[in-house]
């Protein structure tokens, strides 16, 4: 398949899946955890193939060019589904040129600076894909639903009144515009898990010995805000999903489609920056010519 026709046919498929930038969304209405676009495994399980391959060839030129990064920000509740969507997803592509990075609770060093600081350390550099397990929106979920963590910011007073996450939304989008101005593409994932699938997940963590390290009590107790969280998934996707960095909304209840998902979107995100292997100039192609006359020179 062509450049173009794999351009097109990625772009139709994940045009489901994007947030509107200035739409208003309702989470549990507007997107279902179930939809696979009428598709069935078998034939995903190709997709993913050829999406996983398409990955490795544009990532090998986005290094080559060394102009342009890429930030992916992976997102879910409990059980969503990420790491075994980094697996899958990047398991095609030349590991030296990937990075991931997962975020729990904020040590003391990262508790003295700014909310943002310690996200910005982690990003990747030009010609590298960055993969957010948990991203610095964790500062819009876990901090709202758990308002305890805003205190333990150390933020002055006025810093902590009743627009503090309008503010923070405002923030994170200048900080992805000025991300993306300096030549580090954002794209953002929402992986939407129902709750049902959830508890389903919870079960056979608890039940299968390989799978006990995975499962927290504390999982379960986050379980019970789950409306407050639907809540905050909503305002998050509508206040900030951008022209620049726009939110997707992949369906998570099927490990195989969201896996074919996302693959289609980071795709999608490489080839609309078109990396191209630099090409030499007329000194250097002399020098590469010398270089095969005197290999071949050598031959017995």
């Amino acid at each position: 398949m062509s450049d173009g026709r794999a351009a097109k046919r990625v772009a139709k498929f994940i045009k489901p899946l994007r947030v509107k930038p200035g739409s208003t969304v309702d989470l549990t209405e507007d997107f279902d955890p179930r939809y696979k676009a009428g598709m069935k495994k078998r034939d995903g399980v190709e997709l993913l193939g050829t999406g996983v391959s398409l990955l490795a060839d544009y990532q090998a030129r986005l290094a080559a060019q060394d102009t342009y990064g890429v930030l992916l920000c992976l997102q879910a509740i409990d059980a969503g589904g990420k790491d075994g969507t980094i697996r899958h997803v990047m398991s095609g592509v030349n590991p030296q040129g990937v990075r991931v990075s997962g975020f729990k609770v904020p040590s003391a060093e990262e508790l003295d600076h700014d909310y943002l600081w310690r996200y910005a350390q982690r990003l990747p550099s030009r010609g590298e894909i960055g993969i957010f397990n948990r991203s610095h929106y964790e500062e819009v979920l876990v901090v709202r639903v758990h308002p305890e963590n805003l205190d333990r910011q150390k933020l002055p007073e006025e810093a902590k009144g009743p627009d503090v996450w309008q503010r923070r939304y405002r923030e994170i989008n200048d900080w992805e515009r000025y991300l993306t101005d300096n030549g580090i593409k954002v794209v953002k994932v929402f992986l939407n898990l129902s709750k049902e699938e959830q508890r389903l997940r919870f079960l056979k963590r608890i039940d299968r010995p390989e799978k006990n390290w995975k499962f927290s009590a504390a999982d379960v107790r986050e379980r019970e805000h789950w409306d407050d969280y639907q809540e905050a998934f909503s305002e998050m996707l509508s206040a900030t999903s951008t022209p620049w960095a726009p939110w997707y909304v992949v369906p998570a209840d099927r490990k195989w489609f969201a896996r074919i998902c996302a693959a289609a979107v980071l795709a999608h995100t490489l080839i609309g920056i078109d990396p191209q292997y630099p090409s030499l100039d007329g000194q250097a192609r002399e020098e590469l010519l010398a270089a095969r006359r005197g290999l071949e020179a050598e031959a017995p």
